[in-house]
């Protein structure tokens, strides 16, 4: 058979270096998956279960190894189901290429089954380039153009295939004449490090300041080497959006871990003190959590100029690379003197670490889901890949987990959508066979889309060297995030036929599946049972029943939004006692950790006699 465009696609897409790509076929791109079996195994093609999983999996490729990710899907509803995953890596800023199908070129425009408007579908996803190849003269082009903006510009780009233009004889040079383009592979270069001039007036502004706050994000993951020069340096504590959770690990004293709704108390007493911000690599969206404007005098370092003085009006904005700028910004940083701003920093985040180990310890029915993560912390592998999901996950792995020096994590993180651990998780396991993987969902995201993908994780696992992956769901039957967000935030009950999921039985799906499968419901068997999944010659599914009630109490909470949870409980709320006990638990921790000789299980006890009686209201 002569070669058609659809192995002159994967041809150019494997000298770009593409080696895998998620998928799930239909007769939209029969071409293309034919191509796929004419080669010799160079490109491989995962089938995942769904396209929104390929998705998903195509932006944790990009994000566990810093190359273009690429995903593939028929036309029609198989490009739709891409959007969600594809929405992911766009608001977390990865370079993923979506390659479709579409219908015949003489079809197009007369309503034909499966015909979508796909540049118009994709325009918004993919608007830095979206392109059909209608001859087969385009495909060297469109590709590299397709690949290249994605890896640059680190964004989302879709390249469409109608169905019959898949099946043309290859052009391998397009003839050298007028209307045609001769594009080229390689590297692009790009300017690195910001100007001397710019990094002199970035400089004189953080050694002006004496209370030094830094905040990094994904784009500082490579740079941990240089952040904790720099930190010393200015004497700074180091808060962490979500994203850049491992730029820099948390047994240093000085770094006060998660900022935002999801945050610390140190973190958000670092940005409330803080005369200075250093903002490194993120985008983080909440201003609320920001110093106040004017408070400080602000720096930005970011590869993409469009981030810059985003967030926060920087008084020095730098576009560059975060491991070079801060290398050269370094020599031009002087040493500070005076330690008390620092000492105050690491003074607060030793107490913060015994609020949330009180937090985690703390009676719950059946458990505490804070104790699941808390329990995990010490028992990470050092080179572990983490991914989490949205929802009350989210919470716990953002303060409860102490990531260590060499570890990988990440999540869905501007788009915060559900179902993206499990496709994480996987891609992890293709892109680093010899790494552990340990994915972190809730009981929604499970049943939403992860059961299909328990199906993938089944088929595939014997083939990577170390085989453990651990999937823990918490079972709380909730959809908890969204409950919370009603009772603090709106100010309304739960409200059941929304909130309340179906039982499943996860442990024993697992093992119909030849997983392994755990169901734990006594908090005493936690760490047990973490220490066989990450042992075993299997993955494992953990399924952690927990208590529904513990709230994921944020680091500081304003009094509209007291107003509003209390207005919520004592107005027809269905868990109003239960979540009364363990609020006050909670909040017991955070204010005596364990000192005083009162727990906070005594706490609440005597805060839920007090509601028995006819005052207590």
């Amino acid at each position: 058979m002569k070669p058609t465009v659809s192995d002159h696609l994967l041809q150019r897409l494997h000298a770009w270096g593409v080696r895998r790509v998620f998928g799930y076929p239909g007769d939209g791109i029969n071409g293309l998956i034919g191509a796929f079996g004419r080669r010799e195994g160079d490109i491989e093609f995962v089938q995942a279960r769904h396209e929104e999983l390929a998705a998903f999996m195509a932006t944790a490729h990009a994000k566990f190894t810093g190359e273009v990710g690429v995903c593939m899907a028929t036309s029609g509803p198989g490009a739709i189901h891409l959007l969600n995953g594809l929405y992911d890596a766009k608001a977390d800023h990865q370079p993923v290429v979506a390659i479709v199908g579409q219908q015949a070129r003489s079809a197009l425009g007369g309503d034909y089954q499966q015909e979508v408007d796909l540049p118009a579908l994709f325009k918004d996803v993919a608007g830095a380039y979206v392109q059909t190849v209608m001859v087969a003269e385009q495909a060297r082009h469109v590709i590299d153009r397709a690949v290249r903006i994605a890896r640059d510009q680190r964004t989302v780009t879709c390249v469409i295939v109608p169905n019959d233009v898949q099946e043309l004889p290859q052009v391998l040079e397009p003839p050298r004449e007028h209307g045609t383009v001769h594009s080229g592979i390689g590297h692009t270069g790009v300017a690195a490090v910001p100007p001397a001039t710019e990094l002199a007036r970035a400089a004189a502004v953080l050694n002006a300041g004496r209370k030094v706050a830094i905040l990094v994000g994904a784009g500082a993951l490579h740079a941990a080497d240089e952040l904790q020069l720099v930190a010393d340096r200015l004497g700074a504590g180091v808060a962490k959006a979500l994203l850049g959770k491992c730029a820099l690990p948390d047994d240093l004293p000085y770094v006060t871990g998660a900022i935002g709704l999801l945050g610390t108390g140190p973190s958000w007493e670092m940005m409330e003190g803080c005369d200075t911000l250093l903002m490194i690599g993120s985008s983080f969206p909440y201003s609320e959590y920001l110093p106040k404007e004017g408070q400080a005098r602000g720096v930005q370092i970011d590869v993409d100029p469009r981030q810059l003085a985003l967030r926060y009006p920087m008084e020095v904005s730098l576009a560059g690379d975060s491991a070079l700028t801060l290398r050269a910004l370094l020599p031009l940083l002087k040493p500070r003197a005076d330690s008390a701003w620092r000492d105050q920093i690491v003074k607060s985040v030793a107490r913060w670490w015994d609020v949330m180990q009180a937090r985690a310890m703390a009676p719950a029915q059946p458990m505490n889901p804070q104790r699941v993560f808390w329990e995990l912390s010490p028992r990470l592998p050092s080179d572990v890949i983490l991914a989490c999901d949205s929802g009350t996950s989210a919470a716990w792995y953002a303060r409860d987990l102490k990531v260590r020096h060499g570890m990988m994590g990440s999540l869905s993180g501007g788009l915060a959508s559900m179902g993206a651990a499990l496709p994480y998780a996987i891609a992890a396991k293709f892109a680093h066979p010899a790494r552990p993987v340990v994915a972190l969902l809730g009981d929604g995201a499970m049943q939403m889309i992860g059961l299909n993908a328990l199906i993938t994780l089944a088929h595939h696992w014997r083939r990577w060297t170390d085989p453990r992956v651990v999937v823990m769901v918490l079972d709380n039957r909730d959809l908890n995030m969204v409950t919370w967000e009603q009772r603090a935030t709106a100010g309304d009950p739960k409200f059941e036929p929304s909130q309340t999921l179906p039982g499943f039985s996860y442990a024993e799906y697992a093992r119909l599946l030849g997983l392994n499968g755990l169901r734990v419901d006594n908090p005493d068997d936690i760490g047990l049972a973490w220490e066989q999944a990450l042992a075993a010659d299997r993955p494992t599914v953990l399924q952690m029943v927990v208590d529904p009630n513990v709230p994921p109490l944020p680091p500081h909470i304003p009094a509209k939004q007291v107003a509003s949870y209390l207005s919520a409980l004592f107005h027809g709320d269905p868990d109003a006692r239960q979540v009364m006990v363990a609020t006050l638990r909670q909040w017991w921790a955070g204010v005596a950790p364990g000192r005083h000789g009162v727990t906070p299980a005594d706490a609440a006890g005597r805060a839920e006699d007090l509601r028995d009686e006819p005052s207590g209201r």
